[in-house]
């Protein structure tokens, strides 16, 4: 349970959904509310295989490229860190995209809410579960979190008319400092790991 709940929280704060909100309304400005919720289930169904497919591909993918878990917590530490960084100031990590057409999958789905970032954090977070048992309880923790981002999504009218595009800003800078505390552990893990010392 304690395991359960550690993923959950984790996930939900690197998916950054309240950044990914406010992408999203600003990208369905002028949507009626039932295109806007279709938008979001869509958007939620893309990040959830997206996410699967991340979680359970590290250590083939570290296998296939030969990099060690340790390298790539270092790295994915870092990108986290910027990604934090980047929301607490304010900036989008993605270009602006154009409201047009199909936007589920790109770019909502990925970059704006599976980045970079997220990308790396899920390779090592898949690849840290060894049993087949801690793999279930990461696939529950992952389908719990975008179940969450799929409900901020879906709560996006409300949320605007509760705390208006300030309050969800504040929300993301918040998310922002969570996401920079979690890239100084991954980071500090990653080099603890390079020099033999137990974290």
């Amino acid at each position: 349970m304690a395991l359960f709940l550690s993923l959950w929280i984790k996930l939900f704060f690197v998916l950054t959904p309240f950044f990914g909100l406010t992408m999203f309304l600003s990208m369905t400005e002028g949507y009626d509310e039932h295109r806007r919720r279709k938008l979001a289930l869509a958007v939620s169904a893309a990040v959830a295989v997206l996410c699967l497919i991340l979680f359970f591909a590290g250590r083939q993918i570290f296998s296939l490229f030969g990099i060690t878990l340790d390298a790539f917590r270092v790295g994915a530490g870092v990108l986290l860190m910027l990604s934090g960084i980047a929301l607490v100031q304010g900036k989008s990590s993605a270009a602006d995209a154009a409201r047009e057409g199909d936007v589920a999958v790109v770019p909502l789905a990925m970059p704006i809410i599976v980045g970079p970032a997220t990308t790396g954090t899920l390779l090592v977070m898949g690849a840290e579960l060894n049993t087949v048992a801690a793999k279930a309880i990461g696939s529950l923790a992952l389908f719990a979190a975008v179940l969450c981002m799929a409900a901020v999504l879906l709560a996006g009218s409300f949320f605007q008319r509760l705390m208006g595009v300030r309050g969800i800003a504040v929300l993301s800078k918040l998310t922002g400092l969570i996401l920079a505390a979690l890239a100084a552990q991954m980071f500090m893990t990653g080099v603890q790991g390079f020099i033999g010392v137990q974290p």
